[in-house]
Parts: C-alpha cells; structure tokens; sequence
C-alpha cells in the first residue's frame, strides 16, 4: 500500500486528493495548514510506521517554502517523492527541477490526473528504494533507454493510429507512466481525438525552446490519459509541420528514451523525413498493412527503399489489419507479396472503427472479441521477455527479398 502525506489548507484540493486516492489503495496523511514544518523530520515525528512514499505540497502553502522544504527532503530522504501543487511556469519549473521536485501539479487538476501523477511519483520512489533509478530495471535491456516502437504504413487509411494508440494503451496496463504515445503525422494526427485528449501543448512547444533542454520541462508539456499514459499530440495545424526538422524529431525521441520505457511513434504516411528520422532512432516498427493490393504492394517497396537505406529497425511486427476473406486474398498472398511472415491479424471488425470515433482504444475497454485479442497478442511482442517466446521468432531470419 503506497502512503501518502499531504500539506495544504485547502479543502477542495483535499477533497480531489482523496479521490484520486481513493482508487490506488493507498494511505493518506494531511497536514491541514498553510505553513511548512522546519523540516522532514517534524513531519515524520508525526506518523506512525514507514516514511511516505510521496509528500504532495498542496495549494496554500508558501511556493518559496516548499522548494526549500524539497530540497532538504531530497537530501535526508531521496526515497520520498515531492510533487508540488503550483501554477505550470517556465520560472517554477527551474526552480522545482533544482529542487529535486518529483512533478509540478496544476492545483485545479481532475481525481484521474492526480492519481496518474501519484502512480509515477509512488513508482520513481519505489525504484529509488531499491537504489534505482526510476524503470533502470526495465530499462537494462536496451543500454539503460527505452524502446522506440515506430508504426508505420506506406499508404493511409490503414488503422495505422488505431493500432499505435492501443499499443500505448495496452502496455500503459503493464507499465502504467512508463510509457508516451508521440503523434508524428504533423499534418493531420489523429491520436488527440483517438484518446479522447484536448493538449494544452503540441509537438510544436515540445521541440522549442526550454523543453528542448530539460526533460523535465518537456514533461510538462506532456498530456497525461487516464489509461495511465501520456500522449504528446501533432500540432494544431498543419502549416507547423515546417517548423519542425528532422533533427528535431531525433533529439526529442532521444529525450523520451531516456525517461520512458516505451516510446510509441504514429508516423504520418510514406516515407518523409521525419518518419526516416524516426527509423533511425526506432528499436522496432510495426508495419500496417490493409486487406488490398495498393496497401500490399505499397508495403512491399516501402521494405526495399528501406532495405537500400539500412533504415529497418532490428524488430519487425507486420500486422494485417480488416482482413476478410471475402476480399479475394488470402493471407498466403499477402506474405507472398510483400516477401515476409504476418505476425498479427486483425479480422475485419465494427469494434475498431466504433471505438476510433469514441475516442477510448478496445484495450482501455477490456473487450475480449477477436480484434482485441489480436491487439493483445501484438502488445505481447513488446514486453522484456518477448525474445523467449516461440512464435516471435519469426523474424530471426532474413524475411525480406
């Protein structure tokens, strides 16, 4: 059970607190004023049992006060989270980064954000009792950094964003914030509405000016979904794109690699240079492919050009996605034509356009129907111990012709 303590005069936020809380199993102590103790130590002669795992400084409280509170509680107890519950600005940012603060929360955030922001604070103060840095565990088999998971398809109107949200989602259940779906169709990204997310930051904000230097800025910039992920969303119109290079996009996912453990890019169509930018980041890419000769053939050359480049990613997932037998092809043509094994099907299904347009991915929902299960079993493919698994074997051979 984590354990909780939170100082603040301010009923409502109490109120939310409690809440968000109330869903995590955990344990909560308040301090209900609008002055700081002279330090750690007053607070913990006042609890029964184990320090807390995270010490959440409410609104009311002196801001000056509480960076001076976390920076004492980061150097007697490194095990404690600090999460500070203050307006979002560049200024307290710095100051909360030097402080040795956990996140900044925005005092008038909803239950299911606060607790989202608890979970990774409860979790990074986990991994420092156990003297490690946050998800350095999981993390160890990729050289200490995250996987980049590009999903691709050469043509649109594939499902290429259904699926990239539901991987998100889906490995969000086994690794809740350790991982951020990244919207890179910087024209027309889908992944806001697929997630049911109104940003108050874009892509555009991320890879300019202070999120470019400090990662922990460019959390903030992050859009926090209750499946316990965070999505980083295309611009809000499409003329930003050209604000954005190449060398843009390969220094921000450089910066999500190294605080996530998971890093899902919805690439836009075709081979550009921001999706070639991605390639060269990516440790896997997830190939979509629609039940139609265009979308087939297109996959195919899209394997060569890439091939010529050495662009593909030591991980392939090929997934085919509405197949229908009453399309005239079977899957022995696909594979035929595109010159590599099908790892995923996923059957034609009303289950996947209807949850698109609702905004809430089929694994958020815990539908058990075909296209769920096909879903499951590419999630599958992505966690530590995948490698030992038989049927992902498939692609220690050279499958491409």
């Amino acid at each position: 059970m984590s354990r909780f303590v939170l100082i603040t005069p301010n009923g409502d936020f109490e109120r939310l607190v409690r809440l968000a809380i109330a869903g995590m199993h955990g344990s909560l102590h308040v301090f209900q004023a609008d002055y700081l103790p002279s330090g750690p130590a007053d607070i913990l002669r006042q609890m029964v049992g184990e320090p807390p795992e995270v010490l959440i400084l409410g609104p009311g409280v002196p801001v000056e006060g509480s960076l001076k509170l976390a920076s004492v509680m980061d150097l007697q107890y490194p095990e404690v989270s600090v999460v500070l519950a203050t307006p979002n600005t560049p200024e307290t940012v710095l100051q909360a980064m030097r402080a040795g603060v956990r996140d900044l929360l925005d005092p008038g955030a909803d239950p299911d954000t606060i607790r989202v922001m608890l979970e990774r604070a409860s979790l990074a103060a986990a991994g420092r009792r156990r003297g490690l840095a946050p998800q350095a565990s999981e993390h160890a088999d990729h050289g200490g950094a995250g996987r980049i998971i590009a999903v691709m398809s050469p043509k649109g109107g594939v499902g290429k964003t259904t699926v990239a949200t539901n991987i998100a989602v889906g490995l969000g259940k086994t690794t809740p914030m350790g991982v951020v779906i990244v919207d890179l169709d910087l024209q027309f990204g889908d992944v806001a509405s697929g997630l049911l997310l109104e940003p108050e930051f874009t892509i555009t904000d991320a890879v300019m000016g202070a999120a470019s230097q400090d990662s922990m800025v460019l959390k903030t910039y992050l859009t926090v979904h209750p499946a316990g992920i965070y999505a980083l969303c295309a611009p809000r119109t499409p003329v930003e794109m050209d604000r954005i290079t190449a060398a843009n996009v390969s220094h921000l996912l450089d910066q999500l690699r190294q605080e996530f453990r998971y890093v899902v890019v919805d690439t836009a169509p075709g081979l550009g240079e921001h999706v070639l930018a991605t390639l060269e980041q990516a440790s896997d890419a997830v190939w979509i492919c629609g039940m139609d000769v265009p979308s087939i053939r297109g996959l195919r050359t899209g394997f060569q050009i890439l091939e010529e480049l050495n662009l593909i990613p030591e991980q392939r997932h090929i997934v085919l996605n509405m197949a229908d037998r009453r399309a005239g092809l079977s899957l022995k043509d696909v594979e035929a034509t595109i010159g590599a094994p099908v790892d995923v099907v996923l059957p034609r299904s009303k289950t996947l356009p209807f949850s698109t347009n609702k905004g809430v991915p089929v694994l958020q929902e815990g539908n058990r129907d075909a296209v769920s299960k096909g879903l499951r079993k590419l999630v599958d493919r992505f966690k530590p111990d995948w490698e030992a698994r038989p049927h992902k074997q498939l692609h220690r051979r050279a499958v491409f012709q």
